[in-house]
């Protein structure tokens, strides 16, 4: 019964369930717990009455057919669905490792916006975490764009193979109150895999998605050795620019103009029957002087997941991927194809 949360009360416990087969999350709550039992409650509705009560203790009363809730003044009863029907989860062992949550949610933030949301490609909306050279690596990828994040001293994932995790499972992760946040150090987040899923801890919530099946494809190849062309810019000022002559695009084929030269950068969209916007940002450049193009809404993405207040666009040539990196750290990097222009 994908439709309804499965309630369990044991003692002063109280276990909430949902899953939909291939993403399931358990949140587990201290409670004034009368009877041990459980029930399958519609998900979406007794969610939208809890969030309306008035402030103050919630009562759940478990009637066979239907559960009773109630606060204050107010009174609900809803038909239940049938435990029998509530897909079987499985429990899963303890973490066998721990990650930092500021260190892991700041690498979620970075990458997961480059993951596909097309279901006719699934490898692509998954995350690649992959061991590499005393690293743990996050990689993420729609064929326009790639994020790649590397964690140094998180390389204990368990099991020996790369594992494709979900990006829907990684932001539902960081979507937690309290979640993988920056500058939550001191925290950790329990993690255990197998060799079909992965299961994370975050305080009270457990979430566990099936891993995606498939090669992935080989990135490494698709990164530079070395480029030819640099331009150094304060992050905010070409955010603020880069958000401004976006105003004027009103479908995705329209590109943003970069023409980098000494001094800096010079931003221009033409918006057919809208008009020309065209800013200027300081930078220091090195290279020959270069015009390419983006989709400024890729681009905007790779230049807010930047950390710190510098961001540094290096690129060969018009036709060939640029990369987006911190000028402080260069353990994020955002690949990101232009668009061909005439």
């Amino acid at each position: 019964m994908l439709l309804g949360l499965l309630l369990h009360c044991s003692g002063n416990a109280l276990s909430v369930t949902g899953t939909d087969l291939d993403l399931t999350i358990q949140v587990t709550d201290e409670v004034i717990g009368i009877d041990d039992g459980s029930c399958v409650i519609p998900a979406r509705l007794s969610t939208d009455i809890v969030r309306r009560l008035e402030p103050g203790a919630v009562t759940f009363a478990d009637e066979g057919d239907h559960i009773t809730i109630s606060a204050a003044r107010s009174t609900f009863k809803l038909q239940t669905y049938p435990v029998v029907e509530f897909p079987p989860v499985a429990k899963t062992s303890e973490p066998m490792t721990q990650l930092s949550e500021g260190a892991l949610g700041e690498a979620i933030r970075q990458v997961v916006r480059a993951a596909s949301h097309d279901d006719g490609r699934p490898l692509l909306t998954g995350v690649l975490v992959s061991r590499l050279d005393g690293v743990l690596r996050l990689v993420a990828t729609d064929s326009y764009r790639m994020a790649l994040r590397d964690l140094s001293g998180a390389n204990t994932i368990p099991g020996e193979e790369d594992l494709l995790v979900p990006a829907r499972a990684l932001s539902e992760l960081q979507r937690l109150p309290g979640g993988p946040s920056e500058g939550s150090e001191a925290h950790h987040v329990g993690v255990a895999a197998s060799s079909n899923e992965i299961t994370f801890w975050q305080g009270k919530v457990q979430i566990t998605t099936r891993l995606l099946e498939g090669r992935y494809p080989d990135y490494k190849q698709l990164i530079p050795d070395q480029y030819p062309n640099r331009l150094h810019l304060g992050k905010e000022s070409f955010l603020s620019a880069l958000r401004r002559v976006q105003l004027l695009v009103r479908d995705n084929t329209t590109p943003v103009r970069l023409s980098m030269r000494s001094g800096g950068v010079d931003l221009a969209v033409q918006s057919q029957d809208v008009g020309d916007a065209a800013e200027t940002v300081d930078g220091d450049y090195s290279g020959e002087d270069l015009v390419i193009a983006f989709n400024p809404s890729y681009l905007i993405d790779g230049v807010e997941a930047v950390s710190g207040d510098e961001v540094i666009v290096e690129s060969a040539d018009a036709t060939r991927a640029a990369t987006v990196r911190g000028a402080e750290d260069d353990s994020f990097r955002y690949l990101l194809m232009p668009v061909r222009v005439s």
